[in-house]
């Protein structure tokens, strides 16, 4: 048996447990190849302060297999970087750092690749340029499941129209559907949520490519990294940071590697702990350690920084459902932001209703998490039991009991995290943290009563539109009976029915 042992790369273990990342289906993995590589392209672009372009396709190439492809301006990637960001899974730049970003984990685009590579045996195809002055590469690997390393099957050097960016293709097996689930479904989806973005589509058999407009031309704020707050950590990440760190005293050590720890907070959590302020964090045991976390849940310390956040703003969310949804109400709110276990999160909420939108059925909800659709999973997210706890029969829609209110509305849902806490890898559904219900709870109400006003007042003016036509419709029996009972003559008839209704159109404009 011991002779049997060996170890487990992370590659061969998500491909034996590829349900874990989203691709459990045909359906949902050509899905979820679109989504990684589309939030990349996105990232990048933000990162660079480029205006995405986007250009995805999806091309048949046999019976349930597609060739889909990802092309944007962004910075392009360094050539010598191009390898391990697209065959090594769990590489990248944004697991480690405290700021909202799209992806988190670095694992995404190579694990879309990987799953091209065991349903095709095709390679994952790179195209990659960073400047007119420098030439444009072309990768073709694999992934080396048993270490988790690149294959590189071709490196060439290619002639490209394009000044910069990077396209990714991958050759894949998968089922192109229509409806809720769909890959136009997800991209109107991503439009709503990232206004300042373009993107064109071409999907299987069309001519001309579906393209969603750019609602601004406004980027978002750039998020910046903040360090970790005391309240986030616990004793096991608490000791590997004392022996990692380079300061030289607990005090210091607690003052430089956290945020909203200053002097005299320090001194009173390591005086909490029963520790000198003066001892070296290497010399710090689990013992200690425990006494320190005791110590910083019974300190009030603020609340962390939020520059590390970047919503999408009340603004923008209106110009991106006028762009993309016709209505007669939008409303939008975006929280204050708020915490849970240490990490700083806001809650933003957008409303399009009535308009081109179905009257006899349930509310659509758009889930987001860091501006990225959540298509899947939506009974076991926080999102959606939030709408479903919202009593919507006081802001004038009908709801069933257990069950999302109907009318023709549509209902965005936006959580802004540095670290979003989904409840799976796939990154599917938000989990039901106090915080986060809270929060989402007061969102909802906030632009639940702009809805109601707007509704009582629709309401109001049907009700005066409707008396008003019920007496333009009596107008003229009027001037008959005043003419049998004052004896007056057709044209005095006439002046009054011209005098009341004149007077009914001078009310109504009014």
């Amino acid at each position: 048996m011991a002779a049997q042992q060996r170890e487990i790369s992370v590659s061969e273990f998500f491909t034996k447990n590829r349900h874990l990342l989203g691709f459990d289906s045909p359906t949902k993995a050509l899905l979820t190849t679109i989504k990684e590589g589309v939030d990349n392209s996105l990232d990048a672009c933000e990162e660079a302060g480029i205006l995405p372009d986007l250009e995805v396709s999806v091309e048949p190439t046999g019976n349930n297999r597609f060739r889909v492809a990802v092309t944007d301006n962004g910075p392009g990637i360094l050539k010598n970087q191009i390898p391990r960001i697209f065959g090594k899974l769990l590489y990248g730049s944004k697991f480690h750092r405290l700021r909202q970003s799209r992806g988190q984990q670095g694992i995404g685009i190579s694990a879309a690749g990987m799953y091209g590579q065991l349903t095709t045996g095709k390679p994952i195809v790179i195209e990659s340029r960073t400047s007119k002055r420098r030439p444009a590469h072309r990768y073709a690997l694999v992934i080396d499941t048993r270490r988790n390393e690149p294959v590189v099957k071709k490196d060439t050097e290619i002639p490209w129209d394009r000044a910069r960016g990077t396209r990714v293709e991958i050759e894949l097996e998968g089922v192109h559907k229509r409806g809720r689930h769909s890959v136009e479904a997800y991209l109107r989806q991503t439009a709503l949520a990232n206004p300042h973005a373009e993107i064109h589509y071409m999907g299987p058999g069309e001519d001309e490519p579906l393209v969603f407009r750019r609602a601004s031309k406004k980027l978002p704020e750039e998020a910046l990294e903040i360090k970790p707050h005391p309240y986030g950590v616990e004793v096991g990440l608490l000791l590997r940071m004392l022996k990692e760190s380079k300061a030289r005293k607990l005090k210091s050590f607690l003052q430089t590697e956290f945020s909203r720890v200053g002097a005299t907070l320090a001194t009173r959590i390591v005086e909490g702990a029963e520790l000198k302020t003066t001892t070296s964090p290497r010399r710090v045991s689990p013992e200690a350690a425990e006494r320190l976390i005791c110590s910083i849940r019974q300190t009030r310390i603020a609340a962390p920084p939020t520059d590390c956040l970047s919503p999408i703003g009340e603004e923008r969310l209106l110009a991106s459902l006028r762009e993309q949804i016709k209505a007669d109400f939008y409303g939008a709110v975006t929280r204050s932001p708020s915490v849970y276990r240490g990490n700083p999160f806001q809650i933003e909420v957008g409303v399009a209703f009535g308009g081109d939108l179905p009257t006899d059925e349930l509310v659509g909800l758009y889930r987001y998490a860091n501006r990225v659709p959540l298509l899947y999973q939506q009974g076991g997210c926080a999102l959606h039991k939030g709408l479903l706890a919202t009593n919507w029969k006081s802001y004038g829609l009908q709801q069933g009991r257990g069950a999302l209110p109907s009318g023709p509305m549509i209902v965005m849902v936006h959580i802004a995290s540095v670290w979003v806490p989904f409840t799976s890898e796939s990154k599917e559904a938000v989990a039901g943290y106090d915080e986060i219900i809270k929060e989402l709870k007061l969102a909802l109400q906030q632009v639940g009563r702009q809805l109601s006003t707007h509704i009582r007042r629709a309401r109001k003016a049907r009700d005066a539109a409707r008396k008003q036509a019920y007496i333009e419709q009596y107008i003229p029996h009027v001037g008959i009976a005043l003419q049998d009972i004052l004896g007056l003559s057709e044209r005095q008839e006439k002046k009054v029915v011209t005098t009341l209704t004149g007077t009914l159109e001078r009310s109504r404009k009014v």
